[in-house]
């Protein structure tokens, strides 16, 4: 409880109070319940369910059952969870990007060179430099969220242009800008749609999948949901996106087609499913020492091609594809 009431202090500090404003906004008029009492049942569930004020609202415990709002899995437990199926001393591999491209490299189809690469004009640098998608991709090594990338014309770049590109903002390595598949094309072609496949290797060093999300772009050259963009749960059986897109945002209503392309959510077939699925598999098992990661997957013409993977995979947007809570998936595992 200690630690719960020291967690409720920290969320205090650090609540966005426009977002918090908009949220018990709308819970009222979705629970038709008092500004007051939402409050307090908000602060009773941080303690009781060890949850985030904020979570209250993604998880949308202003409308749920206590016997289904215990199902959820929120911050403090997933942090001790994926603290011990990924421990501090190896998730340097899926932290650092630099590190993860080399563990990882054959997995990933795209160009990608750092910048001592394009220091040394190696064969690396060249090929993101003459990469047949005509972009390059700016990140940082240790970058979350899509922060600090930036996306750029291949055309007229050289290697100075491109080391001085990358001092000016920040970032230490290139990528090929990855070309997805005519199919996700359709449905966003503003960004990279990926899917997020979250694979968990069992004592039997078997793996098994927790879920799948398609992370839908919105006018924004980066997929991630915390930019704004639409997400949309994935039946792990059939590779079929399950149910309308979902926004981080609980305020904006569920859309069952594209917002700006129109091409229905609900019934979309994810090309090469079976592969990426395997990808993810092959991967879980290429360096067991992580045991719980969210990758980051992309589908091209040719088939899947991996992008990242992460230690910390979002809990909110996991259990929001499911609309219900997952303590259970991952709860033996403690």
């Amino acid at each position: 409880m200690i630690k719960q009431i020291f967690y409720l202090g920290y969320w205090i500090i650090t609540l966005d109070m426009a977002a918090f404003r908009s949220f018990l906004r709308f819970a009222q008029m979705k629970s038709h319940r008092g500004k007051t009492g939402i409050m307090l049942d908000s602060l009773y569930c941080v303690l009781r369910y060890k949850i985030s004020i904020v979570e209250y609202f993604q998880f949308n415990f202003y409308l749920t059952r206590k016997e289904d709002r215990a199902q959820y899995v929120g911050t403090p437990l997933l942090e001790e969870y994926q603290l011990k199926m990924n421990p501090k001393t190896e998730r340097h591999l899926l932290h650092n990007k630099l590190e993860f491209a080399k563990a990882y490299a054959r997995f990933i189809k795209h160009a990608h060179a750092t910048l001592a690469d394009l220091q040394e004009n190696n064969e690396a640098a060249a090929n993101v430099l003459h990469n047949h998608s005509g972009k390059i991709i700016l990140k940082n090594a240790f970058g979350e969220g899509g922060m600090g990338i930036e996306v750029i014309s291949a055309a007229g770049q050289n290697l100075r242009s491109l080391i001085d590109r990358l001092a000016a903002t920040g970032n230490d390595f290139v990528e090929e800008y990855v070309v997805q598949h005519n199919d996700l094309m359709r449905l966003s072609s503003s960004g990279l749609n990926t899917l997020r496949i979250i694979t968990q290797v069992n004592g039997k060093n078997e793996v098994e999948l927790l879920g799948a999300t398609l992370r839908i772009s919105v006018n924004c050259p980066v997929d991630n949901w915390h930019k704004g963009n639409l997400a949309a749960p994935v039946d792990l059986a059939t590779g079929t996106v399950a149910g309308p897109a979902f926004y981080m945002d609980i305020t904006k209503p569920d859309e069952y087609f594209h917002p700006v392309t129109k091409v229905e959510i609900p019934g979309f077939r994810i090309p090469f499913w079976n592969d990426a699925v395997q990808m993810a598999k092959d991967a879980a098992v290429y360096n067991r020492k992580n045991r719980s990661i969210g990758w980051d997957i992309a589908v091209t013409d040719n088939g899947p091609d991996l992008i990242e993977g992460n230690h910390n995979w979002d809990k909110v947007m996991w259990q929001r594809t499911a609309k219900r809570g997952l303590k259970p998936l991952i709860e033996h595992y403690l």
